[in-house]
């Protein structure tokens, strides 16, 4: 099986200490990505750990196609004990870095300890230096970039950054890199932002050889070249009217089921707004954003649907130009546009406020810094909502994306079982309601479809390979891509999911919290059958003996 090559490196940053660690059994087992982060994040974190103590570690990973030039591969995963879920989430983000990270020579980095000192780590294939930063104390993502271009010659291709919202521990803190491409659910940022690293730059000249099958790389990247796909010209953003007409946008915090301004925030808006072509490393598809609006002063990528729900139509916001001036706000200041979004609809809907556009940005701003009634809102809606008044719209801790499980039961069913809570990237059952591959009404008879979609997409994660490639890569493109059946790429993906969850398990989590806010037809009935599918316990709880994993290295103080 085709997987990643090059050593862990584990780097201390209160001891400033590191080590590189051979893992290639481990690899070969699992891949890459997601699915290595996971198995070294199972053994190595504590399972009583503090997401925001120095025994918590965040891992950035690679994939084998990162060493191709194949379009849908300009991506990393990124993996830790989240402080929004409080269970192990992981997280991936697009650009430019990916190939200056395997430059470096390793496969897998670990953050471990934390610092007394804001820190930038600076990874090469000679060795780690560690900067103490005060003057970036604050700074917003791309100061921190520019910063490192003008003082190392690093621009944002090589970084991960994070914002005020990491530093000030907003639980939904993102990390950045290339200054508006968020490894954004989970609150990651805020991860880094308690081990006192600002920043982590990465170069070299010594990336590991993974033979890629060319021809079945080659194929994939002339269609993704050729192809004419609407999401070349508007992203994600261009089904927001046919889900909006035909199933659900979330409107004013849950409240209503569909927003009478879709087309002012839609996709035909953004594209109008958009003014050259965006993309991701070595990825001929370009469907990234870039906007602006030279009335208003504004540039930045996207907004994608996912913002477009979260700081318009939830919001009650009908002006795309006030839609990405909160996705520019949130890049700057490094918190993911979802629960962000989410938790500033709550607030208004607290104060009767939907259609407050500027209250929002405020309100945005208050919440990066912790100040104010921003405070309470940094720890999101399921901390929050009490003291607000409003229902708890969330799973596991995590807020809803756009797509609707009132109305996607399947979804819904995904929702409710997700290691992550309520991510619709978990196992993606919208895309396949959407498209009428099943009805998107009642559970019964998808548990089986949860499963199998949970199991590819943690794959694909471990690829690392970008979601926007399921029209161009089926399952025997996978089989070429990775020289296995597409049952044992499956296997690695189940693997992932148990290990998740028993991470979880031994943290005290088990079937009481796979729940929704909402009801939903024969959703009990599904999750045991979903159990049942995934041999997990009546309580929703995974057997010991299926997450043994002997070739995981124990961490050094072990």
């Amino acid at each position: 099986m085709l997987h990643a090559q090059g050593p862990l490196l584990t780097v201390d940053v209160g001891d400033r200490t590191a080590e590189r660690v051979e893992i290639s059994d481990l690899l070969e087992e699992t891949v890459g990505g997601r699915a290595t982060a996971t198995h070294l994040a199972h053994d190595r974190i504590p399972f009583d750990a503090d997401p925001f103590g120095p025994e918590n570690r965040a891992y950035v990973s690679t994939g084998p196609l990162q060493l191709s030039q194949m379009s849908f591969t300009g991506r990393m995963n990124m993996t830790s004990l989240s402080p929004l879920t409080d269970g192990l989430a992981s997280t991936n983000a697009g650009g430019y870095m990916s190939r200056h990270f395997a430059d470096a020579g390793i496969s897998v980095l670990e953050l471990a300890g934390a610092s007394d000192d804001l820190l930038a780590v600076h990874v090469t294939d000679e060795g780690v230096e560690f900067e103490a930063v005060p003057e970036l104390e604050g700074a917003e993502v791309s100061a921190v970039s520019d910063h490192m271009e003008a003082e190392h010659g690093l621009g944002p291709e090589h970084c991960l950054a994070i914002g005020p919202a990491g530093e000030n521990q907003v639980r939904f803190a993102s990390v950045m890199t290339f200054d508006s491409r968020a490894f954004g659910r989970g609150g990651l940022g805020a991860v880094l932002g308690s081990k006192n690293v600002k920043c982590v730059t990465f170069e070299g000249n010594a990336p590991p050889q993974v033979e890629v099958p060319a021809e079945a790389a080659s194929e994939i990247h002339r269609e993704a070249a050729t192809a004419d796909d609407i999401m070349k010209r508007q992203g994600t953003t261009s089904g927001t009217e046919f889900i909006n007409d035909n199933f659900s946008l979330p409107t004013r915090y849950f409240s209503e089921m569909e927003f009478e301004h879709a087309a002012d925030i839609g996709g035909n808006a953004v594209e109008e707004k958009k003014y050259k072509k965006g993309s991701c490393s070595a990825c001929a598809f370009a469907c990234k954003l870039p906007t602006k609006d030279e009335e208003a002063g504004v540039e930045t990528e996207g907004p994608e649907f996912e913002t477009v729900y979260s700081f318009g139509s939830n919001q009650g916001v009908d002006d795309i130009v006030d839609v990405m001036k909160a996705n520019e706000l949130c890049d700057e200041l490094g918190m993911d546009t979802i629960s962000a979004g989410v938790t500033v609809s709550a607030y208004l809907a607290s104060e009767d406020e939907f259609g407050n556009a500027e209250l929002a940005r405020e309100v945005t701003e208050q919440i990066a810094h912790r100040e104010g009634v921003g405070d309470l809102l940094a720890d999101g809606v399921h901390r929050s909502h009490d003291e607000l008044g409003v229902e708890d719209m969330t799973v596991k801790g995590m807020e809803f994306a756009a797509h609707d499980g009132r109305v996607l039961h399947g979804l819904g069913l995904q929702y409710a079982v997700a290691n992550r809570g309520a991510d619709h990237m978990f196992a993606t059952m919208q895309s396949i309601e959407y498209r009428g591959g099943l009805d998107p009404q009642g559970t019964e008879g998808k548990a089986g479809t949860v499963v199998e979609q949970e199991n590819f997409c943690a794959f694909r994660d471990s690829g690392v390979v970008c979601a926007f490639s399921g029209s161009y890569i089926d399952d025997e493109g996978f089989e070429a891509l990775f020289d296995a059946d597409y049952e044992q790429l499956l296997a690695v993906g189940a693997s992932v999911v148990e290990r998740e969850r028993h991470f979880n398990n031994k943290r005290g989590r088990d079937a009481s919290e796979d729940r929704l806010p909402y009801e939903v037809p024969d959703l009990e009935s599904s999750i045991r059958e979903y159990y049942d599918l995934r041999g997990y316990n009546d309580d929703g709880t995974v057997p010991d003996d299926r997450v043994s994993s002997p070739s995981t290295p124990a961490p050094a103080d072990d």
